[in-house]
């Protein structure tokens, strides 16, 4: 999927500024802002609910909107909640739309079932679902189709720790099959954890996409020191130019790292020039315990690219 300088406009407020990205085969993308940020609007305009203002969007070089029929149907969608029938069976929900759709027959329905792991509950009326099922059903009438694509938006609403675990699994699973899948999420965790490369979206705005790594490291990095003579190892740092020191409430490194890390003392600085420092120690008869670049969250990107607005 090629997206390019895609804007949307209603009445006389520009709410989608010039969006660009591109999906590759095979790869999770992820799409991450906080609630508010366009996601949603953007992905109608993927699917042609809603027409963009100007811009061009292909899938598998069609243009979704000069050519809708060729485009999407390469793409399996679910926008916000997945949409079933409660009152009827798993099975009975996808033979309904399978009805709508050519060559869909109760083979591939079958295959669909157990692509999704609902192979023991798929006879059972929907109403008895869990929203883990449930969503595991909207994937499966996604798939009924054979897309090269699919499009979740926010999939893990809702679900709780082993749902969520479970859906990071199957999406893992389904690009190990050649298939492509752009995620939205708000959750920061999830797309660090699920996707190969991510756009970050704010106020409408792309504002960077890469993989998680290349923008992980554009927030830099920091050097966590451990001395046994921690007051003696912090003069020593503070008499070597080109360190600074992080104070408590400053950074954004995960609390379960420094857990274990007693009297951490947290600094930026040149990578290249720890040797040196560890060897200086060395000479000055303090020890050093421990000495580790740790890479701040893809949360604290977020915060510094969109100047701390709210994100989960």
């Amino acid at each position: 999927m090629s997206v390019k300088d895609v804007k949307k406009r209603i009445g006389r407020k520009m709410i989608i500024h010039d969006v660009s990205f591109d999906v590759r085969a095979g790869e999770i993308f992820g799409f991450l802002g906080p609630n508010g940020s366009g996601k949603t609007t953007t992905i109608r305009m993927l699917v042609d609910l809603i027409k963009p203002t100007s811009g061009e969007i292909s899938i598998c070089g069609h243009n979704v909107h000069q050519d809708p029929e060729n485009a999407l149907k390469h793409i399996g969608c679910i926008v916000e909640n997945p949409e079933v029938y409660t009152y009827m069976s798993g099975w009975e929900n996808l033979e309904h739309f399978a009805r709508m759709q050519h060559g869909i027959d109760e083979k591939r329905i079958q295959e669909v079932v157990g692509v999704v792991g609902l192979d023991q509950r798929i006879h059972d009326k929907v109403k008895t679902y869990s929203l883990g099922m449930r969503q595991r059903l909207g994937i499966a009438q996604a798939l009924l189709g054979r897309p090269k694509l699919l499009i979740l938006d926010e999939p893990t609403n809702g679900l709780d720790p082993k749902g969520i675990k479970e859906l990071r699994e199957f999406v893992r699973m389904l690009a190990g099959q050649g298939m492509s899948l752009f995620i939205s999420s708000h959750l920061l965790s999830e797309i660090q954890l699920m996707c190969d490369r991510v756009a970050i979206i704010s106020h409408g705005r792309v504002l960077a996409v890469g993989t998680v790594d290349e923008l992980v490291n554009q927030a830099g990095s920091y050097v966590v020191w451990q001395f046994d003579q921690s007051d003696a190892g912090r003069r020593l740092l503070a008499g070597e130019p080109d360190i600074v020191f992080v104070g408590d409430h400053e950074h954004q490194i995960d609390e379960g790292i420094l857990a274990g890390m007693e009297q951490a003392v947290i600094t930026t600085m040149p990578l290249e020039r720890i040797p040196y420092v560890v060897e200086q120690a060395v000479r000055a008869g303090i020890r050093v315990r421990s000495v580790q670049r740790v890479a701040p969250t893809l949360e604290e990107l977020f915060l510094k690219m969109t100047e701390g607005e709210s994100i989960g």
